[in-house]
């Protein structure tokens, strides 16, 4: 019994030894963030801004993470931040000139191309204002070789490879292994577009879902290859001919097919860099800054100058829109309805602007948000800026938009309602568990699992499904002040490029996050005494070390090998499924894969 005591007591001091020394380590790196604070950045005369791309270009602030704080952490950058550090690069006597390097990493929803075209159009304003940009690549896929093309000299390694094979998307199928493992699945929808069901439920693409699929591709495709073909002096038949024929280029192949300027090795990059900047020791960096630095350079200036009675509020809404508060990520219906509430009553904010870059979710919490912003545009402005995706409940959260800007790229629409449910009676069975009940209604136990829906359940959810579309139908009439039976014509939840959608009625303006900014300005009669403030806000160094503390840090990131990318496509797409947590199942989601690759 001594021995049994003493080892417990062994144990529980181990353990306060150990969260003794967290704790201790946590108070240090708080100490060392705050005692050092922001280093001092100094930009010489003639330096070059270097902007890496291997990152993720995230919409909304980036949520720093204790791994960011130590430099630890995979690189994210803010859309905002990397535009407005390269149009002030164009205005900045000290800036020669801006180095690309590096190859994008999108996660989740960020990097993409409707965010990439604002980046480029602000590369565009560096080399008009004078300001060269180069460019030195050694894997550049269709990304970097779109943001590339802007500059003056694209250069690529001897044994680097370009990598345009054009636009796909190959969505995942669950139904045979759902069959498999007996999971049974029962959809209800409106919408013959409407594919989100899909892959539970068949093991090919629907006409339907091919066809909506094919013109998405084709329209983003063509403001891609059209760009790209433009900066580099190319006839858009000739890119495609070479794409064709290649799709994967070598160094020689792409220059010769004119997608990269020459071929050389990063240190006669370097060394050119050098001369241009007028450092001649073999020792020395060029002149140089890092677009981060500079990044963070210019927010502070901004801090510095905002007017704190007459501010423009840009709100983030990207990620899945899930019902309650939501997770990191995520938006949640209560949390996101409650941060606009404040603002509504703010009277120093003057004017919204609704950054969108979500697919959908939860019927409920899109309509829980949209209301606020219905309550919010009677008081003041309320713009809404498209970003990569917009679709379904990301759209049904736009329609009561003053204006609604969107990029050629965007992805919108999918006006579409659909119920999905599953259950796992013969999984159950086939293991010997069975399932037996008693009830005092007919329709008690609605959502049970353990058995498939009868046909008067099926029945009753699909006129629930059938009447939130019609609500879906009549706001998106009433916000974009359209006839009822043309909204019903181009719904169907068919998905819609920012240039249709512009077409159909669905977007005003064809423009970026800057542009729904300065329309706001206008909107709201502002002048040039206003400041901008972002929401959601970056969270405090107290409540990174808080979470970190609880569990909630970033996962590890993700292997290039080819089990890995297995796993995490499966991850991604199973993953989905927990953030189906509308209480009456019915959603507005885009399809569970239209990722553009």
């Amino acid at each position: 019994m001594r021995n049994f005591f003493t080892s417990i007591l062994g144990t529980l001091v181990a353990l306060w030894i150990f969260l003794a020394g967290v704790v201790l380590l946590v108070v240090l790196a708080i100490a060392a963030v705050t005692t050092l604070g922001p280093k001092t950045t100094v930009v010489e005369p003639g330096s070059y801004l270097v902007f890496d791309l291997s990152t993720n270009i995230t919409d909304s602030p980036v949520r720093e993470g204790l791994a960011e704080l130590t430099g630890s952490g995979e690189d994210t950058l803010q859309l905002r931040n990397v535009t407005r550090a390269l149009q002030a690069a164009a205005k900045d006597s000290r800036i020669a000139g801006v180095f690309l390097t590096g190859s994008l990493e999108p996660e989740g929803y960020g990097a993409g191309y409707a965010a990439l075209k604002e980046v480029r159009e602000a590369l565009v304003a560096c080399r008009a204002a004078g300001k060269p940009v180069e460019a030195y690549l050694d894997f550049p896929r269709t990304r970097d070789i779109y943001l590339a093309s802007v500059a003056n000299d694209v250069v690529l390694d001897p044994y680097g490879a370009v990598l345009l094979p054009g636009l796909s998307s190959q969505p995942m199928f669950f139904t045979g292994a759902l069959d498999k493992f007996g999971i049974g699945v029962q959809v209800t929808r409106v919408g013959k577009y409407k594919s989100f069901v899909e892959p539970f439920t068949r093991r090919d693409m629907s006409p339907e879902n091919r066809v909506q699929t094919q013109k998405l591709l084709d329209d983003l495709w063509s403001q891609l290859a059209g760009d790209i073909a433009t900066s580099r002096g190319l006839g858009l038949e000739a890119l495609q001919k070479a794409v064709d024929e290649h799709g994967l280029f070598t160094a020689e192949q792409a220059k010769a097919a004119g997608l990269v300027d020459r071929i050389a090795y990063r240190d006669e990059i370097i060394a050119d860099l050098k001369t241009k900047t007028g450092r001649t020791g073999a020792n020395e960096a060029f002149k140089q800054i890092a677009l981060s630095s500079y990044a963070a350079m210019q927010l502070e200036a901004e801090t510095e100058k905002k007017s704190k009675d007459s501010t423009i509020a840009v709100v983030y809404a990207e990620g899945d829109i899930v019902d309650g508060d939501g997770m990191d990520g995520e938006i949640g219906g209560d949390k996101f309805s409650q941060m606009l509430r404040k603002l509504r009553l703010d009277d120093s904010v003057q004017a919204i602007v609704l950054r969108v870059n979500s697919p959908g979710g939860s019927a409920s919490a899109a309509e829980e948000i949209q209301r606020e912003l219905r309550l919010t545009r009677k008081v003041k402005p309320v713009i809404v800026s498209m970003g990569t995706v917009a679709a379904s409940g990301g759209y049904w959260i736009s329609a009561y938009g003053d204006k609604i800007f969107a990029e050629p790229t965007t992805i919108t629409g999918s006006i579409g309602v659909f119920g999905l449910f599953f259950n796992v009676q013969k999984l159950a069975n086939d293991y010997g568990l069975t399932f037996d009940v008693a009830k005092t209604g007919k329709f008690a136990g609605l959502f049970t699992i353990s058995r498939p829906k009868t046909d008067e359940e099926l029945a009753l959810f699909q006129s629930l499904v059938d009447w939130i579309y019609g609500q879906f139908i009549g706001k998106v009439a009433e916000g974009r002040h359209l006839d009822r039976a043309a909204v019903e014509e181009i719904a169907q939840g068919r998905v819609w490029s920012g240039t249709e959608a512009k077409k159909l009625g669905l977007v005003d303006e064809i423009g970026g996050l800057d542009a729904a900014i300065k329309f706001a300005v206008q909107k709201a009669q502002l002048g040039d005494n206003y400041g901008v403030v972002e929401y959601p806000r970056k969270k405090e160094l107290t409540e990174v070390v808080t979470d970190w503390l609880q569990g909630k840090g970033h996962e590890q990131t993700r292997g290039t090998d080819v089990v890995s990318q297995l796993m995490a496509q499966i991850k991604e797409q199973t993953a989905i499924l927990r953030e189906f947590n509308d209480p009456r199942g019915i959603y507005a989601r885009l399809p569970l894969e239209m990722t553009v690759k």
